[in-house]
Formats: C-alpha cells, sequence, structure tokens
C-alpha cells in the first residue's frame, strides 16, 4: 500500500489525497510533524516537507505537482490533466496559480499566521500578513466566478487537477472560517460541487483538536 505523509492543513497534501482518491488509489495516512525533522522523515524528503508519497518499494515522491505527474501516468484513469496539449497547458497553468500566486498572496497570510504559528509557538500572528490574506483573497475569488461562468469546470469542461489545487487552498480557509461565499455565489456554488465529490469528503471530517471548524464546513449545501 502507498504511504502520503501529510498535515491536515496542508493544501499541497489535501490536493493529492483527493487526487489519490479521485483515481481510486488505496493508501495509508501518515500524519508527520515536519518542525521535528525526524531522520527517517529526512530519509524520505531532505527538504523536511510534506507531502511525500512512499511506493510499494519504498521509493519516495516529494511535491505536489511531482506527485501529481506520477499518479497521473501511472493511474491514467480518470484524466485529471486535460484531454489535448492545450488543455493539459491551463490545468497546468492554473495548478501553478493557486499553488504559487494563491498560495504567497492568501493561504500563506491566513491559515499559515492564524494556525501554524498558534500550534508552533512562533509568536503572534502579523495583522499586517492577515489584513493582506484578507485583501487579496476576493480577487481570487471573482477570478474563479469569471473562470465558471464561462466554463463548467475552472479549465474547461472536465473536473480536472485545476479544480483540486483550488479547492485544496480554500478548504483550508474554510476550516477557519475565512472564506466570505455569500458575496461570490458562482465560486460558492462552483466549491459546493466539489465538496459533494465522495473524494473530498475525507477532507471534510478532518478535525484539529483544540481548533474546531464552523459548522458549514462538513455541510454539503453550505
Amino acid at each position: 500500500m502507498l504511504a502520503l505523509y501529510h498535515l491536515i492543513l496542508s493544501p499541497f497534501c489535501r490536493k493529492v489525497r483527493v487526487i489519490l482518491g479521485e483515481k481510486g488509489v488505496t493508501f495509508e495516512l501518515v500524519a508527520e510533524k515536519v518542525w521535528r525533522r525526524r531522520p527517517e522523515f529526512l530519509a524520505l524528503n531532505p527538504a523536511a516537507q510534506v507531502p511525500v508519497l512512499v511506493l510499494d518499494d519504498g521509493t519516495a515522491i516529494a511535491e505536489s505537482s511531482a506527485i501529481l505527474e506520477y499518479l497521473e501516468e501511472t493511474y491514467p484513469q480518470p484524466n485529471l490533466m486535460g484531454g489535448d496539449p492545450r488543455g493539459r497547458a491551463e490545468v497546468r497553468r492554473l495548478v501553478a496559480w493557486f499553488d504559487l500566486k494563491f498560495y504567497r498572496e492568501v493561504t500563506r497570510n491566513l491559515t499559515g499566521e492564524k494556525v501554524q504559528k498558534r500550534f508552533l509557538g512562533r509568536g503572534e500572528p502579523s495583522s499586517e500578513a492577515i489584513r493582506a490574506g484578507h485583501a487579496n483573497l476576493p480577487v481570487h475569488l471573482e477570478y474563479i466566478a469569471w473562470l465558471t461562468e464561462r466554463r463548467n469546470w475552472l479549465a474547461g469542461d472536465l473536473f480536472s487537477a485545476a479544480d483540486i489545487a483550488a479547492a485544496a487552498h480554500l478548504s483550508t480557509l474554510d476550516y477557519i472560517g475565512d472564506v466570505p461565499w455569500d458575496k461570490f455565489p458562482p465560486a460558492k456554488d462552483w466549491y459546493a460541487r466539489i465538496k459533494s465529490r465522495p473524494s473530498f469528503r475525507a477532507l471534510l471530517a478532518d478535525h484539529i483538536p483544540g481548533l474546531s471548524p464552523p459548522r458549514h464546513y462538513a455541510d454539503l449545501d453550505f
């Protein structure tokens, strides 16, 4: 059985979990406190970062997009990367948008400040960073709304890794109640469709001791 080393509120780990679920791959979920820098984990990934997917033969694959590409080649159905070169390029563009731009402008400023600092004892959250995260989030929600008003899913007609990456980041913010869904109905409708997918429900069952999500978090109808 495959093993996925993860942290509950890491959007990159959540992305891989949903991809594995979509492809029907059985795997073991292993919580890894990366800040402890265990020698056994460093042997899997010297960067001391999750996610890390360990294969049956002990081979370790690190970094969520590298894992995505491996899974897409090894388990080609369902196709999560698009059916032609242009489609695959658009999926990769949007995955990068959320994993780089959205993470830098929103996720790191909100989840990073409000959760990671609290549980790792790294000082008080930066109010400036939190304000920046809240200011940047509507721009991205407007972009999601714009895309879904013109396409069935973010990258086109089919559900893809672009939707998974975006929803993975938003799910971490939704866990701490920071997404103003009611102001962006098209984005809310898109996210509700993803919440109803079986592959996503395991994320909605996550619970961090001492930090409970809002009541709507696991509600498929908000």
